[in-house]
């Protein structure tokens, strides 16, 4: 009992002795701390100097939008993480910093498997940056979704659609799935569908159509994209007459909505102008069994 209580002053004493030494130890190191975190954010500011700068360039440079935002994007996060190792060095954390940088290691392969689909997406967005069929205000279709390229990041890709909805794609769907491109060369080929009577000249029709092909300013009229109307189809009512022109799609709602309807509206007018007659379907009725007509049912002696 007498050793316990003389031993009690000195575990005091050596807890008391090994606090002061920490805080001592923490106020030393205090500095090298802010140094380090004034580092980081000094990194942060000039990667996003840098990044802007890069960017500026890389749009002179370049005329694909997308690619110069990604290296920008790129650019930008090796600068963050290099100016981490050096704020971790600065503060005398270089022993961390080399653990972070051998546990990133082995982590990536653990989060490889726990997260497949955020490091599928991300080498998407790599392989994407340099080598995608589309570009910055590209209209695209990939499967059900339809709408102009706004953006390409790291894990998807940003698409904005005619009736105003932001959608993201990840990458990896982007680059596996079949991606339809409606601006890719500038050009797109319109088609709509006209219905005239039995009665009338075919060849006629098609001419007076031409005609309005011709003449419309909108319209692209060269050797490579031809064109025409062909007949299509021997309805109940009238001879279908399928009408095909190319326009081109800087503005794809332009070309391929509003341009289309003008088009419609003219061919309607002038063709109504030279007396062809655009019937509706015709409903045949026909009368069984000794009707007469539609209010006139057979008597009861004639049904017998």
């Amino acid at each position: 009992m007498i050793l316990l209580l003389q031993q009690k002053p000195n575990v005091v004493d050596e807890f008391i002795d090994s606090t002061a030494n920490y805080l001592e130890r923490i106020i030393a190191t205090l500095p090298r701390i802010a140094l380090g975190l004034m580092i980081i954010i000094l990194g942060v500011l000039f990667a996003q100097i840098i990044t802007n700068f890069y960017r500026k360039k890389f749009l002179k440079k370049t005329t694909d939008p997308l690619m110069a935002s990604f290296l920008s994007q790129a650019v930008k996060t090796i600068l963050i993480v290099i100016a981490a190792m050096l704020a971790l060095e600065a503060a005398g954390l270089s022993k961390i910093a080399t653990g972070v940088l051998t546990a990133a290691g082995g982590a990536a392969i653990i989060l490889g498997f726990a997260f497949q689909d955020i490091g599928k997406n991300f080498l998407a967005g790599i392989i994407l940056a340099f080598n995608r069929p589309f570009h910055i205000n590209d209209t695209i279709k990939v499967e059900e979704i339809f709408g102009k390229v706004k953006a390409l990041k790291f894990r998807y890709t940003h698409i904005k659609t005619s009736d105003g909805r932001d959608i993201y794609i990840p990458n990896s769907d982007v680059l596996t799935k079949p991606v339809s491109n409606y601006t890719a060369d500038g050009y797109y080929r319109v088609d709509f569908i006209v219905g005239i009577g039995y009665e009338d000249d075919i060849q006629k029709a098609k001419d007076v159509i031409t005609s309005v092909l011709e003449s419309h300013p909108e319209i692209v009229k060269d050797t490579i994209h031809e064109n025409f109307v062909v007949e299509d189809e021997l309805a109940a009512s009238t001879v279908n007459l399928k009408v095909f022109f190319w326009v081109e799609t800087k503005d794809y709602r332009r070309s391929s909505m509003v341009l289309r309807g003008e088009v419609i509206k003219k061919v309607k007018n002038v063709l109504a102008e030279h007396d062809f007659n655009l019937p509706a379907d015709v409903k045949e009725i026909k009368l069984y069994k000794g009707e007469t007509g539609l209010f006139n049912p057979p008597k009861k002696d004639q049904q017998n």
